[in-house]
């Protein structure tokens, strides 16, 4: 199921924003300062591109400097970005099968804002098998 919503997420909306993240982490780059933005950019861009399956988690050593960084970051290319998460998660939101796709837009958007001090981790699957198995890995 993971593979058919990232398809169909990718076809509608992953690739566009996707390119708009490469973009901003380009643009960051080279402006030499802001290196770590872009690096952000780029990593959180291609979480975009193919995001179910995946989430994202606060890191535990994120500390003041992050929230720093989360504040030049909006300033610099946050709230464009996010904005183009609301508009693409109300444009899926239109049809029936869209709707997902726009939610999962939506839970976007707070990484939009603040992708530092975050980290984007597999997603544990919490089927009998996987359960089965924690049980005999203790």
């Amino acid at each position: 199921m993971r593979t058919v919503l990232n398809i169909i997420w990718l076809v509608l909306s992953g690739f566009w924003l996707f390119l708009g993240y490469m973009l901003a982490g380009v643009i960051l780059c080279v402006l030499i300062v802001t290196i770590p933005w872009g690096i952000a950019s780029f990593r959180i861009g291609v979480y975009t591109l193919w995001p179910f399956g995946r989430e994202v988690v606060d890191h535990p050593r994120s500390g003041v400097f992050s929230f720093l960084g989360n504040v030049v970051w909006v300033i610099l290319a946050g709230w464009w970005l996010a904005i183009g998460h609301i508009l693409s998660g109300l444009a899926l939101c239109i049809t029936i099968i869209g709707i997902p796709l726009g939610i999962a837009n939506f839970k976007l958007v707070p990484v939009s804002l603040m992708p530092l001090g975050k980290e984007i981790v597999e997603k544990r699957r919490g089927g009998q098998f996987d359960r089965a198995a924690d049980s005999v890995a203790r």
